[in-house]
């Protein structure tokens, strides 16, 4: 990947990568798309690829601009392939950048198409692995998915997503359609437990924005369960 910016915009980056093999339609998520508390300003934008299934970009900003985060969820159901979470967050320009992939698989993942996502994060070697702690999703994390904590990186962390999102594009292009219902309905089950169960960022939406929000955010826009709501 050429001309990947310094400056961090995960959301647009894969829109644009999604936009061009897809038609993208954004959802009307009403007075959900903007919330503001305690300093903090959270921004929703949610979206339907047509024929393919449901894409979501989630900002925060906070404290001056000293801490940002951008995450970026794609969730394909009508092939069989693993959820995909792109994660950037900055604090006082501490950055982390995770690409996590999911296994909700109907079946196996192919093994080569795995082992390009390894090479993919073998790139940055050098910069530091991230460590967030335990969580219940651990166990249908593929091993290949990318954590790195650094500071002045987001040149490299562009470049980084932008490579794991075209290769998972690419490679989502090349299965075969699957059940749209059983697959969705994998999705829906971990959208509901990572609501249920939690984690760093979804507690501190329920925190700063309650319960209701919390889980229209995860179920909904994030994951495309039952359709968007307001």
């Amino acid at each position: 990947m050429k001309n990947i910016n310094r400056h961090m915009d995960l959301g647009k980056l894969c829109l644009g990568l999604l936009k061009r093999r897809y038609e993208v339609r954004k959802e009307d998520i009403g007075s959900d798309a903007y919330k503001k508390a305690k300093g903090m300003v959270f921004t929703t934008a949610s979206y339907t690829a047509e024929g393919i299934g449901h894409f979501c970009v989630v900002r925060m900003n906070g404290f001056l601009g000293l801490m940002k985060m951008e995450t970026a969820v794609f969730t394909v159901t009508e092939k069989d392939v693993p959820l995909i979470n792109l994660d950037w967050v900055s604090v006082c320009g501490r950055e982390t950048m995770m690409i996590e992939m999911y296994d909700d698989q109907l079946t196996a993942y192919p093994e080569n198409f795995l082992r390009v996502f390894e090479k993919l994060k073998e790139r940055d070697a050098d910069i530091p692995d991230g460590a967030s702690g335990e969580h219940w999703y651990d166990t249908i994390t593929y091993p290949c998915s990318y954590h790195k904590i650094a500071r002045k990186q987001s040149g490299r962390f562009n470049a980084a997503a932008a490579c794991y999102f075209e290769a998972f594009l690419q490679q989502t292009e090349k299965m075969p359609a699957c059940e749209e219902g059983e697959k969705r309905s994998r999705a829906e089950a971990f959208a509901e437990r990572l609501f249920s169960e939690g984690g760093p960022a979804v507690d501190q939406v329920k925190k700063l924005f309650g319960h209701d929000f919390a889980k229209r955010l995860v179920l909904h826009y994030m994951y495309g369960a039952g359709g968007c709501r307001n």
